[in-house]
């Protein structure tokens, strides 16, 4: 399991860059992020989160199976939006209301470095464009209320720091 990186961690707050290679290490990031999402429950992770600033996403969400993002882009969302409760496993005990579109459509390399073009929505897109955040260095906090997003803050340094 990897360690992830949290709160607090000037990581993540970094832009992200592009994936140069598809090999063996990639292939073994990505298994060793599977591993690390699966034991602690989540449903995505960036690679920014595990301390590698590189354009690189999965998800597994029960639904849809894990997924793979290499060099992604979102290249269109809906203006239909949709209010749902975010958390993240780098602000753990952390959630607040997101406003984000219900629908988008994605283009990514695969593990095999075959480009594909994907069409989501609901929590799928919503996880999608989460940790696609993370790879411009932007939190789901930084989408919130800035009062909230400061009450959330301060109640996170407590929790950690207890």
């Amino acid at each position: 399991m990897l360690n992830i990186v949290t709160l607090g961690d000037e990581r993540l707050q970094k832009h992200s860059i592009l994936v140069p290679e598809f090999d063996g290490e990639l292939q073994t990031l990505v298994e060793q992020m599977f591993e690390t999402i699966h034991i602690n429950r989540g449903i995505g992770l960036a690679a920014v989160q595990v301390g590698k600033l590189i354009r690189l996403f999965i998800t597994d969400i029960p639904k849809y199976g894990p997924l793979v993002f290499i060099n992604p882009e979102i290249v269109e969302t809906s203006v239909d939006q949709a209010t749902y409760e975010e958390g993240c496993l780098s602000i753990p005990d952390v959630n607040a209301d997101v406003i984000r579109p219900s629908q988008v459509r994605i283009q990514a390399w695969n593990l095999k470095g075959r480009p594909f073009t994907m069409d989501a929505e609901d929590l799928q897109a919503r996880v999608i464009q989460h940790e696609f955040d993370h790879l411009n260095g932007l939190l789901f906090i930084d989408r919130i209320n800035p009062k909230k997003r400061e009450r959330l803050v301060k109640h996170y340094e407590k929790v950690s720091n207890s």
